[in-house]
């Protein structure tokens, strides 16, 4: 179970995953916090295109170079998206699946105005997203009060699941990247992330 080492008052939310809190006075913004639910909106999976793809991780970059490769040079950012891409589809993979062959990987795509992928793996799910939360708020919260102290407890997130082979700060570069949020559902074995660009009206609330 994450601590939190200080007292904070929740004023409100910015959007579905970035909260105003204040503290000592002063009003802080924290995002990018991960959303659970069953029923949100985001997993409405209409009009999305979908494909299903064995559980190996040898054919990563594959995987992940088909979904992208219809996707507008805006969006792409080099081979930015296809990274970000190839990141979940390898968690649904490799911690979810445990790269059992027998198991797939669903995943649904979408590049209508912005990017919206959707990936669900047959795993038991991720069960430490309320630590993960939890740990995001602390180390914001560490960083902004320049607690050097305490930031040295947060500079690498070390769920339960996590092995010596994961760097552990990966959610730190999907909440970065993914301005839209990222969604599970209460199992943890669904995940949807969104991705707004310039080119989308609602790009200004999100950037």
């Amino acid at each position: 179970m994450i601590e939190i080492p200080y007292k904070y008052e929740v004023l409100g939310k910015k959007n579905n995953h970035t909260l105003f809190v204040k503290i000592n006075g002063d009003t802080l913004e924290i995002g990018q916090l991960i959303v659970v639910s069953d029923s949100h909106e985001v997993f409405d999976v209409t009009g999305m295109h979908y494909i299903e793809f064995k559980s190996d991780i040898n054919r990563l970059r594959e995987f992940a170079m088909f979904i992208v490769k219809d996707a507008p040079e805006l969006y792409k950012e080099a081979n930015l998206l296809e990274q970000q891409v190839g990141e979940i589809i390898k968690n649904a993979i490799r911690h979810g699946n445990k790269n059992d062959p027998s198991k797939k990987v669903k995943v649904y795509y979408s590049f209508d105005n912005k990017v919206k992928i959707i990936v669900e793996d047959e795993g038991e799910g991720f069960k430490d997203i309320d630590d993960w939360n939890k740990f995001n708020i602390a180390r914001t919260v560490a960083i902004y009060k320049q607690d050097f102290e305490n930031i040295m407890n947060f500079i690498s997130w070390r769920g339960k699941n996590v092995n010596e082979m994961d760097g552990g700060n990966a959610l730190f570069a999907a909440i970065e990247y993914w301005n839209g949020g990222i969604y599970y559902n209460e199992k943890g074995n669904k995940v949807c992330t969104i991705k707004y660009f310039p080119d989308n009206p609602e790009y200004e609330k999100y950037k």
